[in-house]
C-alpha cells in the first residue's frame, strides 16, 4: 500500500455499483463497506451507480431495495444515483466510434459454434460468469463499419490486441493478465441491443470521474479487458484498481443462495441491528477490537487496508449464529 493510496484528496472518487439482479448479501456488503470506508476516510467522493443492464435477470424493485440496504448499513453517497439504462445513447456512441475505427465486429455465432472452434473449451477463471474463449480463427477481417440501428440488434465483439496487460493494484501489487490469450475477442454489445458489462463500466467510470475502482477479486480477470477497451477509446486517465478478497461459503465458492439466506434484508427483518452486521464485517476486514456493534462511520475511522486479510473470508454457520445472538 503506497502513500498515494492513503492520502487525503477530495479530487479522487470511487463508486458503489450494485446490480438489481438480486438482493445484497453479506459478501456484497463487505465489498461496499470497505470501498465506502476507504473513500470517506480520505475525503474522496462516492457515487452510486445502478448496474441494471442484465436484461431479464433484473428483478423488479431490486434497485430500490439495494439503495435501502446500503442506507440501512450506514453508507451514503454524493449526488443522485446514476442508472445505466438511462445512458444507452452514450454506450451506442462509443460503439459507433469503435466500429468506424475497425476495432469491433458483428458476431452471431452461438456458444456451441465458438466451443467447436477450440481444441478444448476454456471457462474464464473468476470474472463475470463462465465465458468461452473466442478463437482468433473465428475473427473476420477487420474493417471500418457502421453501427446503425440495425447493427444494434446484433452481437458485437472487440478485437482484443495481442500481448499482456500489466497494472498496479492497490491491494495485490503488480498484476499481469493476457486477455487475448485467456478470453480472446470479447462481447461488447449484445443481441438485446445493450452494451456488455465491460463497455458500460469503463464509460461510466470515465464519465463519472471515478479514480479508484474498489471491488471484489472475482472481477480481477475483467480488468485487462477493461483496460484494452478503454485505451482503444482513448479514455484517460486510467483508474486505480483495488481488488478485495471475496467472502465465500465453506465450499470456497462465491456467497450465494446455496449457502443459506445471507441477504441484508433477511437479517434486518430478523431484528439484527446494522451495527451488528458492520461489526462482523469489521472482524472479517482485520479491524482489531471490533466488538459486538460498530457503526459504518466507526468502521471508516478504524479500518486500515494494510491489515485487511489477503485470503478470502469463509462465511460459516457460526457467523450466522453470532449475528442472531441477543
Amino acid at each position: 500500500m503506497d502513500a498515494a493510496s492513503t492520502e487525503h484528496d477530495p479530487a479522487r472518487c470511487t463508486r458503489l455499483a450494485p446490480s438489481p439482479t438480486g438482493a445484497l448479501h453479506l459478501g456484497n456488503a463487505r465489498s461496499f463497506l470497505v470501498a465506502w470506508a476507504i473513500a470517506r476516510a480520505r475525503g474522496w467522493r462516492v457515487v452510486l451507480r445502478i448496474d441494471d443492464l442484465a436484461g431479464p435477470r433484473v428483478k423488479p424493485d431490486a434497485a430500490r431495495r439495494a439503495i435501502d440496504d446500503l442506507a440501512w448499513l450506514g453508507l451514503d453517497w454524493d449526488g443522485e444515483p446514476v442508472v445505466q439504462s438511462a445512458r444507452l445513447g452514450r454506450y451506442a456512441g462509443a460503439m459507433r466510434d469503435l466500429a468506424a475505427w475497425g476495432r469491433v465486429f458483428p458476431c452471431d455465432l452461438s456458444r456451441r459454434e465458438i466451443h467447436a472452434a477450440l481444441e478444448a473449451p476454456h471457462a474464464e477463471p473468476g470474472g463475470v460468469g463462465a465465458e468461452t474463449r473466442f478463437a482468433r480463427s473465428l475473427r473476420p477481417p477487420l474493417a471500418p463499419m457502421v453501427f446503425d440501428r440495425d447493427a444494434q440488434a446484433r452481437g458485437w465483439r472487440f478485437a482484443t490486441p495481442d500481448g499482456p496487460v500489466t497494472f498496479e493494484d492497490a491491494v495485490l501489487g503488480a498484476v499481469t493478465t493476457d486477455p487475448a490469450r485467456t478470453i480472446g475477442d470479447f462481447v461488447v454489445w449484445t443481441r438485446d441491443g445493450q452494451p456488455a458489462y465491460q463497455l458500460a463500466t469503463i464509460l461510466d467510470d470515465h464519465d463519472l470521474g471515478v479514480t479508484d475502482v474498489i471491488r471484489g477479486d472475482d472481477l480481477l480477470e475483467s480488468t485487462g479487458r477493461q483496460l484494452v477497451l478503454a485505451r482503444a477509446l482513448g479514455l484517460a486517465p486510467e483508474p486505480r484498481f483495488w481488488h478485495l478478497p471475496l467472502v465465500v461459503g465453506p465450499d470456497g465458492r462465491r456467497l450465494a443462495k446455496r449457502h443459506g439466506d445471507t441477504r441484508l434484508a433477511h437479517y434486518r427483518d430478523a431484528g439484527v441491528a446494522p451495527e451488528r452486521v458492520v461489526a462482523l464485517l469489521a472482524r472479517w476486514s482485520g479491524v482489531r477490537g471490533a466488538g459486538e456493534a460498530m457503526t459504518a462511520a466507526d468502521f471508516a475511522r478504524r479500518f486500515d487496508p494494510a491489515t485487511m486479510p489477503r485470503a478470502r473470508t469463509v462465511f460459516t454457520d457460526e457467523d450466522d449464529r453470532w449475528l442472531r445472538a441477543d
